[in-house]
C-alpha cells in the first residue's frame, strides 16, 4: 500500500519563496486541496516572507466583501477603532451590516462560463419563444418537428461556448489552477444541461404533436451528443468537435428529408426524427456511456487545450 505523501519543509520553503519549479508547485497546489495539514504548513510558510502582510491585507478584504461580519471581527483583532464594533457579553462583535448578495451572485455567474452569460443563452432563449409563437401565433402544426431537430445541438453549441481560450477571456488563467481541465469543462457542461434540457423538454411537451417524436425523445441523442462532443474535444478542440458532432446530426437528419419526395417538408422531417429516435434510445445511452468512458481515458488532454 503506497503511503500517503506530505510535502517536505524544504518543498514548503522553496513554494513559499517561489523557487520551486512550476510542474511540483502545481502538483503541491493539487496536493493542498485534501490536506489539511500540509495547507496550514505551506500558509504559515508564506506568512513569514515578505508577501505576508499584503496577503493578510487582501484577505481582510476578501472576508469583509464576502461576509462583513466575519471581516469586522478579523479586523478588530487587528486594531478596528471601538467606534465601529459593540461589546455584548464580553465579546466584541460588530454593528449590524447588511450581507451584500449581489457581488457573490455574481462570481457564481461568472463561474458557470461564458455560454450562460452570454449570446448561447439569448439564443436558447430565441428557439424557445420562437416555437411557442410558431406553434401559438402562427398555428404552424410542425413547430414540434423544428424545435426537436435542434434541440440534441443546443447544449452542443453551449459546450462550445463554454470552453476553450477562444470564447473565455479568463481561460488561460482558469486552465492553469487545479480545479481547470476536465473538471472546469464538466462543470460548464452541467450547467449548460442544467439550463437547456428543462427549458427544451417544458417546451416541446407545450407544443401539439402533429406527428413528430414525443417531446423528450431527443434528451438522450442530446446527452450523447454532447458528452461526444466533450470526448472528441480531448484530440481535436471544442470549436472543431462541436462543429463535427451538431454539423454531423443536422446533416443526418436534414438531408435525407430534403432529398424524399412526397408530402409537405416537415412531415418528411418528422420521419426522420422518428427513425432516430424511436427504437434507437437504447443505442443512445450506450453511446452516451461509450462517450463518458472515452473521456475518462482522455481526462488529461484538457490540462493542454490552451491552442485549441
Amino acid at each position: 500500500m503506497t503511503e500517503p505523501w506530505h510535502a517536505s519543509e524544504d518543498v514548503t520553503l522553496r513554494y513559499a519563496d517561489g523557487s520551486l519549479p512550476e510542474p511540483d508547485a502545481w502538483s503541491l497546489e493539487k496536493h493542498l486541496e485534501t490536506c489539511a495539514g500540509c495547507a496550514a504548513r505551506v500558509s504559515a510558510a508564506v506568512r513569514h516572507t515578505a508577501a505576508g502582510p499584503l496577503l493578510d491585507e487582501i484577505r481582510d478584504a476578501v472576508l469583509t466583501s464576502v461576509s462583513p461580519a466575519r471581516g469586522a471581527r478579523r479586523t478588530a483583532a487587528h486594531g478596528m477603532p471601538e467606534s465601529t464594533v459593540r461589546a455584548v457579553g464580553g465579546t466584541a462583535r460588530p454593528a449590524r451590516a447588511h450581507p451584500r448578495r449581489a457581488p457573490r451572485a455574481k462570481a457564481a455567474l461568472w463561474s458557470l462560463g461564458p455560454a450562460v452569460r452570454g449570446s448561447w443563452l439569448l439564443a436558447l432563449l430565441c428557439v424557445v419563444l420562437g416555437a411557442l409563437l410558431l406553434a401559438r401565433a402562427a398555428d404552424y402544426a410542425g413547430a414540434r418537428t423544428l424545435l426537436l431537430t435542434v434541440a440534441p445541438v443546443v447544449p452542443v453549441a453551449g459546450v462550445a461556448l463554454s470552453y476553450g481560450p477562444h470564447t473565455d477571456p479568463l481561460h488561460e488563467i482558469t486552465a492553469a489552477t487545479p480545479s481547470g481541465g476536465l473538471r472546469l469543462a464538466l462543470t460548464r457542461t452541467a450547467a449548460v444541461l442544467a439550463v437547456s434540457l428543462p427549458a427544451l423538454a417544458l417546451t416541446g411537451a407545450a407544443l401539439p404533436a402533429s406527428g413528430a417524436p414525443g417531446a423528450a425523445a431527443w434528451l438522450l441523442p442530446g446527452l450523447a451528443l454532447t458528452l461526444g462532443s466533450l470526448a472528441l474535444a480531448s484530440c481535436v478542440g471544442c470549436r472543431t468537435a462541436t462543429a463535427v458532432t451538431g454539423g454531423g446530426w443536422l446533416a443526418a437528419v436534414l438531408v435525407p428529408a430534403v432529398a424524399a419526395h412526397g408530402g409537405p417538408f416537415t412531415a418528411r422531417l418528422a420521419a426522420q426524427l422518428s427513425a432516430r429516435f424511436d427504437g434507437s434510445q437504447a443505442a443512445w445511452a450506450a453511446a452516451a456511456v461509450a462517450c463518458a468512458a472515452l473521456l475518462a481515458v482522455r481526462r488529461h488532454a484538457f490540462d493542454h487545450m490552451e491552442n485549441r
